[in-house]
């Protein structure tokens, strides 16, 4: 009896000293989690800012943006035609170096008078110029786009490609003109969730993920003009971050940000922190 009870004793012993290693873990597990910073606060759209062709800033034309169910909605119910108002969702703050993550979903059918190429089609603005120094009648804000697209069920089509609309940028150290260039991403059928990461350092680099594998890199983004009124010059180095409204409803569940700028300077921290993200980025779990 004694050596069984000496027995149990021991296994009690170690049945401790293993919780303790895995609290141990998983304290050290969430010390290193990346730090996120939620945009979107699930319940309404404080903080963001619409802003629609034809129509003044603030002006959310028949409530284009809404929040049901804890996701970000581009709506278009209340639309007769569609007619080129094209919207974008601004978040009050700008950012200069920072790693961007949107989750979304295409949904339903286009709106009526949509253009063919924008079935399925939607975006991040990164770095964009501030909502209120865009026209009335502007379509697109000066900015890099994160082009989302959605596949048609046969064709390839790829997702997270860059537009740049008043913009240009450098591939290979080689300055690229055209509106778009298409990623190295698959496509993506259906109403599935995609989450879309985007790595940018001000204007050294920016990088563009697909559920966690990077797909497009360029460099030294820069505005085509210098803003009327204003002495930013043609380099890209911050701006604001929009979401896209372009006639084919969508989702949002997610939108968070790491922001890199207080470790831009410090080489070594900040690679520390890339590596730390593309890892999570890479092992995330995404739910459908």
């Amino acid at each position: 009896m004694k050596h069984i009870t000496t027995l149990l004793a021991l296994l009690a012993l170690l049945s401790c000293k293993t919780e303790e290693k895995k609290g141990t873990d998983t304290e050290v597990q969430d010390i290193q989690q990346p730090k996120w910073i939620q945009l979107f606060n699930g319940k309404d759209l404080s903080g963001w800012t619409p802003k629609i062709t034809k129509h003044p800033i603030g002006d959310n034309y028949m409530n284009t943006f809404r929040v049901s169910d804890s996701v970000i909605e581009v709506n278009y119910d209340g639309y007769e035609q569609f007619d080129k108002q094209y919207g974008h969702l601004f978040y009050e703050k700008p950012y200069s170096a920072y790693f961007l993550a949107v989750e979304y979903r295409f949904k339903n059918e286009q709106a009526n008078g949509g253009e063919g190429w924008a079935w399925r089609n939607s975006g991040a603005m990164l770095h964009s110029q501030p909502p209120e120094t865009m026209t009335v009648d502007q379509d697109f804000p000066i900015s890099i786009e994160g082009q989302f697209l959605g596949g048609n069920g046969t064709d390839p089509r790829s997702t997270q490609n860059l537009c740049t609309p008043g913009t240009s940028v450098f591939i290979a150290d080689t300055l690229y003109t055209p509106h778009c260039i298409n990623s190295d991403s698959k496509t993506f059928d259906g109403d599935q969730w995609v989450r879309a990461g985007f790595l940018v350092l001000k204007d050294s680099l920016i990088q563009h993920y697909a559920n966690g594998e990077m797909v497009l890199e360029y460099t030294h983004p820069e505005r085509d003009e210098i803003l009327p009124g204003t002495d930013t010059g043609l380099k890209l180095e911050k701006g604001y971050i929009s979401l896209q409204s372009e006639s084919h409803p969508i989702e949002f569940r997610k939108v968070e940000i790491i922001d890199l700028d207080s470790l831009y300077n410090d080489k070594s921290s900040l690679q520390k922190e890339i590596d730390l993200i593309r890892d999570f980025e890479k092992n995330y779990k995404l739910s459908q």
